[in-house]
């Protein structure tokens, strides 16, 4: 079976609505995020800005549709965790199960390797099978497990975490 191929470039504010069509089914159909509203473009563009500005946001264009997206944001504020950043992926529905995912994060390591990150820590609600097998298939190793931390849709949802140290 052929894999389909893509490219992975830096994101733009052009992007920001194909972010928010990718983003708002996760919002509005899964626990994945415990947003609760659906998120519109002018304000996606504003959070990629304050990410573009220090970190780097990527996406995955697959036959002329933006297949995913990947960011990397401050972990803490505070000075002595400027090296630790928190992971974001997300894919469109219709682009997931073809490795796009593992490419995209690979890119988004790189990436914050260059940029002299020690320290990658991912998020995921659970139950998420797709988001812990690609944690763990890219070196990432469980570090917490927060019991019903989250609510969304009416019922309490656990919280994990990954990390992995470049």
């Amino acid at each position: 079976m052929a894999r389909e191929t893509g490219m992975i470039r830096m994101a733009t504010a052009a992007d920001a609505e194909a972010i928010c069509a990718i983003y708002n089914h996760y919002v509005t159909d899964t626990i994945v995020t415990f947003e609760e509203q659906p998120v519109r473009a002018a304000d996606m563009r504003s959070r990629m800005t304050a990410v573009l500005a220090k970190l780097p946001w990527l996406v995955f264009e697959c036959d002329g549709d933006l297949a995913g997206y990947a960011y990397a944001s401050p972990w803490k504020t505070r000075i002595g965790y400027r090296f630790a950043v928190e992971s974001s992926i997300y894919l469109a529905p219709a682009h997931t199960g073809r490795g796009f995912g593992a490419a995209l994060y690979r890119a988004l390591l790189d990436d914050l390797r260059a940029r002299n990150i020690h320290c990658v820590i991912g998020g995921a609600a659970l139950p998420n099978p797709a988001s812990v097998a690609l944690h763990e298939k890219l070196g990432f190793a469980k570090v917490a497990h927060f019991r019903e931390n989250g609510f969304k849709f009416g019922r309490w949802i656990d919280v994990a975490y990954w990390q992995r140290l470049l």
